[in-house]
């Protein structure tokens, strides 16, 4: 018989993390961050790379592990990070300075995503990465798809929430909140999507 759960396990510690990107996770740890595993950055990794994401923005800067992932995939890509806790983006700006990225490839903002976002160009990104609370996504969906790009790329984090998306039994408020964006897309004429694994879960949105 096929052991899936070993299958997804070799997939999930087949992507080598860069030594910079373990420092940093070593910091989200000390912090209390829970950061996306090598898994899940190799593929926003290489969505970036394929999509050829020049302008980024990510929601949910925690210690910088995500955002060194995404601008990995190229020497030239610029990211947008938002956080709404300053020491979060201190030490991620720590991060992003002991892995040599330029000051010029990086705007970091601390402050609530739907304000910041509210305020930001829309139709100008490439890619746009949330990984924040839940119950906070929702809300968030119009403002970060009105900043895409056609044919940009819309992903968010979580999407199977600790394997419970999947179980109509449970209905408590954050997964009920998770597959509420999961429906928002499903069967879309406007948006490709799809559901990857890696992780807790990684849902890409692609708009036409």
């Amino acid at each position: 018989m096929i052991d899936k759960i070993s299958s997804w396990k070799f997939a999930e510690d087949y992507p080598l993390e860069p030594e910079h990107i373990r420092v940093a996770r070593r910091h989200a740890d000390e912090l209390g961050v829970e950061s996306i595993t090598p898994a899940t950055g190799s593929q926003l990794a290489l969505l970036a790379a394929v999509g050829k994401a020049k302008n980024m923005v990510e929601v949910g800067t925690g210690a910088g592990v995500s955002g060194l992932w995404l601008l990995s995939a190229s020497a030239d890509s610029i990211l947008t990070t938002i956080d709404s806790e300053p020491e979060y983006q201190n030490v991620a700006k720590e991060n992003f300075k002991q892995a040599s990225i330029p000051a010029s490839r990086l705007r970091t903002i601390t402050g609530k995503a739907a304000a910041v976002m509210g305020n930001m160009a829309e139709s100008a990104y490439d890619l746009v990465f949330i990984d924040i609370d839940a119950e906070d996504v929702e809300g968030l969906l119009p403002t970060a798809v009105s900043l895409l790009k056609p044919g940009g790329a819309l992903v968010i984090a979580h999407a199977l929430f600790r394997d419970r998306v999947p179980n109509p039994t449970l209905r408590d408020d954050e997964t009920v909140a998770v597959r509420n964006v999961l429906k928002a897309f499903d069967g879309s004429e406007d948006f490709l999507s799809t559901i990857s694994l890696a992780g807790d879960g990684l849902l890409f949105v692609v708009k036409r």
